[in-house]
């Protein structure tokens, strides 16, 4: 039962329903989860308080005789706030609660929340009626849709969005819990020990879809929570910073941020690295948290406005606690490449500290080991398997890329599904400053059978909505992604386009730079030793796997693939399952 009703100092209730449609003993006597709302009449946004309680009457009263509660101030001053007031025959403590969790989940990633406050996130793992939490949220949550579908959108439409799957509202499995409470202990010791000058560095690693995103997120947020959950004077103010080295990344968790009110401008504490590095001085006082997601992404040569050599030594330098999030096959550039000598010595190093954690569960596709372990063989042992007959994965092999297109639309337009997009390895001429000069886009095209396909490259016919990233943006549908835009992101269908940088001869696939577009992949970099000296090195074959890994491990239901090189996909077609 959900009721709409008016709170005032002299009683609990004035009801827009009739009194007599009221069950005052399932909202009074039992548990129940409760919605503060109020719409600004300018922007049309949401503010937002999620709670629950025992006691609905005396937590509304609470509520309003607390002035010093900052988190809710505003809504209790506003005299068109409204409470929407959930029961259910089932709800118990533990129940409510996960509710409660479950609908700040949901509601961060509303388009129509501006600003959604609580003091923490409370997933419960397994109680008594668990197992119904599913489906009873599931008819709250279509019950409040009726009622208010812009508050309340469709969840399939929520699903969707980006932020949406970065919240830290997202139910950890074990492995992640296990370290997320491993991590926050110790920046309670480390913040607590204020004597220490030294620099932590905390290293997540693991491959693509283990889980690394979701997990930074909720701890990003539960720094901004600590003082509020224990009030220590060493846990005030913290200084946290969130960077990330990728554009699209870098509005979601500005997004988050500002819809949790972390940060109160855009960019506030979401930054790029170098924007950090060149505000912060290393002598002067220590930020106390860096938190780094996509950290293959970090440079490390100097690059244009980043006049260092190192930015992850840099931010370490500048911070008392460093989290980096960290993938080696995601390393897709030249100036972001760390040679294996360098990462195994850092990895030894943290290990030695008890500071490295490793994610092993996969968390984004819903594939078998076996699907896993083809797509693992076809990039980096350069061989290709017989497809595994996957009932739970989606991975087909096409032969047009129209149709293959096609199909996306179709999955893109299933409400079951939603969120699929078309992606390509670099291997077509792009420029995101000029214009080409005999046709309106920078395409990615190419004749096939007969056919022809063109379709232009990301950014250009969303070039005006920045403000989302490049895979929730509608008309995404009709450009073709690339790592650049698509690299941290989930995709429920991905149609992967593999370019003439990728062939197979002599019964092995190769990885051929010349053909590829990406500059940024195929330059050589200037190694230095210890002993003073330096070489050009080529790491393009090792840039150009780890980009075609970023592509095809972005589907978490399905992979599509077209590959343009007449012999791979002739080989691939022999190796589909019957």
């Amino acid at each position: 039962m959900i009721k709409e009703i008016r709170y005032s100092e002299s009683g609990l209730i004035s009801l827009s329903e009739s009194y007599e449609d009221f069950d005052r003993e399932l909202m009074l006597d039992y548990p129940t989860v409760y919605i503060l709302n109020d719409k600004d009449p300018k922007s049309h946004k949401f503010k937002v308080y999620v709670g629950e309680t025992n006691d609905i009457d005396r937590r509304t009263k609470e509520h309003l005789k607390n002035e010093d509660r900052e988190d809710f101030e505003e809504l209790n001053k506003s005299k068109t706030t409204k409470m929407l007031v959930i029961g259910h025959e089932h709800f118990n403590k533990s129940l409510t609660m996960d509710i409660e969790n479950q609908m700040m989940l949901y509601l961060t990633g509303s388009p129509a929340v501006a600003q959604i406050n609580n003091r923490r996130e409370n997933p419960q793992s397994k109680y008594f009626t668990s197992d119904e939490m599913p489906k009873i949220f599931d008819e709250i949550w279509n019950e409040l849709e009726n009622k208010n579908s812009y508050l309340f959108p469709a969840k399939s439409k929520i699903e969707k969005t980006a932020i949406f799957k970065s919240s830290p509202f997202h139910k950890l499995n074990d492995e992640q819990n296990k370290y997320k409470n491993m991590i926050m202990n110790k920046i309670a010791e480390n913040l607590v020990d204020l004597s220490s000058r030294e620099h932590k560095l905390i290293l997540v690693d693991g491959d693509a879809g283990a889980g690394k995103t979701v997990l930074l997120s909720s701890i990003f947020y539960l720094i901004s929570q600590l003082y509020k959950q224990y009030p220590r004077r060493e846990f005030k103010n913290i200084s946290e910073f969130m960077l990330v080295n990728n554009d699209e990344q870098v509005k979601v968790y500005d997004e988050i941020a500002l819809k949790l009110k972390m940060e109160k401008k855009k960019k506030e504490i979401v930054q790029k690295p170098t924007t950090f590095i060149n505000h912060h001085d290393p002598k002067g006082g220590l930020v106390d948290i860096s938190l780094i997601d996509e950290g293959h992404l970090l440079w490390t040569q100097g690059k244009q406005a980043y006049k260092g050599n190192n930015q992850l030594q840099d931010i370490i330098d500048r911070s008392r606690i460093t989290i980096l999030v960290f993938d080696k096959n995601q390393m897709i550039r030249t100036q972001s490449y760390t040679n294996s000598n360098e990462l195994n010595s850092m990895i030894s190093k943290v290990e030695s500290e008890h500071n490295y954690i490793h994610l092993s569960t996969q968390m984004r596709m819903k594939a078998s080991p076996k699907t896993m372990a083809w797509i693992d063989a076809f990039i980096y042992k350069q061989k290709i398997d017989e497809i595994p007959n996957d009932p739970n994965y989606d991975l087909r092999i096409f032969d047009n890329p129209k149709k293959m297109y096609e199909k996306i639309v179709e999955k893109n337009n299933d409400k079951n599904y939603g969120l699929s997009r078309m992606v390509a390895t670099f291997d077509w001429p792009y420029n995101q400053k000029n214009s080409p000069t005999n046709s309106r886009y920078w395409d990615v095209h190419f004749s096939y059978n007969g056919g022809y396909f063109s379709m232009p490259w990301n950014r250009q016919v969303t070039k005006n909505n920045n403000e989302q990233s490049w895979a929730e943006t509608p008309n995404s549908l009709q450009e073709v992604g690339s790592t650049f835009t698509i690299q941290g992101f989930d995709l429920n269908y991905v149609g992967v386009i593999i370019g003439p940088s990728v062939k197979y001869r002599n019964g092995k696939v190769i990885f051929d730079s010349s053909q590829s577009c990406d500059r940024n992949a195929t330059q050589k970099r200037t190694e230095k030793y210890k002993d003073g000296s330096a070489k050009k090195v080529n790491v393009s074959e090792s840039m150009l796997k780890n980009a075609l890994n970023v592509l095809m491990t972005r589907g978490v239901h399905g992979l599509y693939i077209y590959a343009v090189d007449d012999e791979l996909r002739k080989v691939l077609q022999t190796r589909h399952y019957k």
